[in-house]
């Protein structure tokens, strides 16, 4: 239980590490990634952001 964690806690932290790279390089700002502005904070769902890059790395484990 404790190694799906420490994956889940890197997994997180690779994320958040390659957020600005990716919004350069266009994912964020794909149809079907939500922004809005509710309870006066900025909300942001990437739906088809996820979608993509799941199919990405779905595709790269398949090779591997």
């Amino acid at each position: 239980m404790i190694r799906w964690f420490i994956v889940v806690f890197l997994a997180l932290l690779l994320i958040n590490a390659l957020t600005p790279w990716l919004q350069r390089v266009g994912f964020g700002k794909l149809p079907g990634d939500f922004r809005f502005r509710w309870l006066g904070r900025e909300w942001f769902l990437p739906v088809t952001s996820t979608i993509v890059l799941s199919l990405l790395v779905s595709l790269v484990a398949k090779v591997i």
